[in-house]
């Protein structure tokens, strides 16, 4: 658990997310280095710290070595932010004299003067706005004037000591576009924060952060995913599931179906997890769905993440089976959302699930398929992670949790592309086996960590009227492989409907 004893003395970034990572914001009076590539949002970031300043009615002033003030003004525009008053954006130029190749020194290196000059003028304008909040923007170029590693390091100790004296709240952004190997800067500042930005080879880039060092406190380790769009930048710190922790009432969840609850012994206890796997077609989804509608009926809300399917074919098929999704939606009860693997970080999805959780109050939550998640994940040593913290926490929350997962195969032995029965609390299995010249389906739960289920396998239906369970197939052998023997003396299973 992460210590907040000391919130309240933090200066907030005005980034969402961020202050959690960093457990409260800066630390007042200190520098501080934002690093990342070009393009990875040092400047959004900067100019969201000073907005939050001034919003609190504080001074900024941003110090530009790189960007000019017109394109920082158009880079906040860009986001719906137009600077106020008590920003001030102050554009560093090397004095006329130094760009006129006639009056250049010929005694002394030019960059003696450029990085005097260049200090001399960040003080003077310091002292003339009187700030809280600095950003130094960027230490590239002041690497640069510098040229070597003695004069960089007195020259950022320089600025640390002044700052310091002052009381200022300093970001200095590092664009690593010079010497990359060069951690001067990391050993004399209070606290690091790297920001990366990965291409898939599929895709859009994937951006993810990292507090790197904070002198003094505790923050939230590892990578933090984080976009960019219209409004700033939002970071999603990563899950801790044992920081989430809720007092419910453990109750069976059932089904509405008698034999779909007396195989699974009474229903699926509250506050766990349960897959659902199979070939494809066995109806994975259904099975899900099928408790969707009982909570909803029930006057709980759910919530559905769809990875694998087009919502309009998703409402039309399962209207035809009596869920009316788009009526439980409507009404407020149901929120089903199509996830694009393709454009969604882990860390933004499991974002999305929480505030269903945290927000809406959703009790059942359904991800199909685990397939899907896996695509936006192909490590499947990090979704396993992944999924662990996220089911962790919903079952904490008192949420039941529906997991799909699409086995390969169709009949004989089945392979899963990613193995997470040990995950979950409850496991049904769905296959597809031969009898009398039909293809049939037989379900059957093979693990119950929750309490007792039956050990028999039955036969279910996918028809108009939905999800049908048989009786138990105990006159039959090797079901589960496909081609299953009979040895009873009267068949068991299921006959057509009757026409209406």
């Amino acid at each position: 658990m992460v210590d907040d004893s000391n919130l309240l003395a933090k200066a907030r970034t005005g980034v969402t997310g961020l202050d959690d990572v960093l457990v409260g914001g800066l630390a007042p009076g200190h520098l501080f280095l934002l690093e990342g590539n070009p393009g990875t949002g040092k400047t959004t970031v900067a100019l969201s710290f000073l907005l939050e300043g001034a919003r609190l009615g504080e001074q900024g002033l941003y110090i530009t070595l790189s960007e000019t003030d017109r394109e920082l003004r158009e880079g906040a525009r860009s986001h719906g932010w137009t600077l106020p008053d008590n920003i001030e954006v102050f554009e560093l130029v090397p004095p006329e004299s130094l760009l006129d190749s006639t009056q250049q020194q010929s005694l002394l290196y030019s960059s003696d003067l450029e990085l005097g000059e260049a200090t001399k003028q960040i003080f003077e304008t310091f002292e003339r706005v009187k700030p809280t909040r600095v950003v130094l923007d960027s230490l590239s170029e002041i690497r640069l004037l510098a040229q070597s590693s003695l004069r960089y390091r007195r020259q950022i100790l320089a600025l640390k000591h002044y700052f310091a004296r002052v009381g200022a709240t300093v970001l200095l952004l590092d664009d690593l576009t010079s010497d990359t190997l060069d951690k001067t800067v990391h050993s004399v500042v209070h606290g690091v924060i790297r920001l990366e930005e990965l291409a898939p080879e599929y895709g859009a880039e994937r951006r993810r952060l990292r507090v790197l060092k904070y002198r003094g406190q505790s923050f939230r380790g590892g990578f933090h995913d984080f976009s960019i769009k219209h409004g700033g930048v939002q970071v999603f710190p990563r899950l801790v599931a044992s920081e989430h922790r809720s007092g419910f009432e453990r109750r069976a969840m059932t089904s509405d179906i008698a034999e779909l609850d007396a195989l699974l012994g009474g229903g699926i206890e509250q506050g766990s997890s349960a897959l659902v796997l199979g070939p494809a077609g066995t109806g994975k989804s259904t099975f899900a769905l099928q408790f969707v509608a009982a909570a909803v009926k029930r006057g709980e809300k759910a919530a559905i993440f769809v990875f694998d399917e087009e919502l309009g074919l998703l409402f039309n098929r399962t209207r035809i089976m009596g869920f009316d999704l788009e009526a439980m939606r409507d009404s407020g009860m149901l929120h089903i959302e199509q996830v694009d693997a393709a454009e969604l970080s882990p860390g933004e999805f499991a974002h999305r699930v929480r505030e269903r959780v945290d927000f809406a109050q959703a009790k059942t939550v359904v991800i199909d398929s685990l397939n899907g998640y896996q695509a936006a994940m192909p490590d499947e040593k990090a979704l396993v992670l992944h999924v662990h913290e996220l089911l962790q926490y919903l079952n904490r929350q008192g949420a039941t949790t529906f997991l799909t997962i699409a086995q390969h195969g169709l009949v004989g032995d089945m392979q899963s592309p990613v193995d997470i029965t040990y995950l979950a609390d409850t496991v049904i299995l769905l296959r597809y086996f031969e009898a009398l010249g039909k293809v049939r389906r037989a379900v059957s739960v093979i693990k119950k960590r929750t309490g007792t289920h039956e050990d028999t396998i039955r036969e279910y239906r996918i028809g108009q009227h939905g999800l049908s369970l048989g009786a138990s197939l105990n006159q039959f052998q090797g079901i589960l492989r496909g081609v299953p023997t009979f040895v009873g003396d009267a068949a068991p299973l299921l006959t057509a409907p009757a026409a209406p």
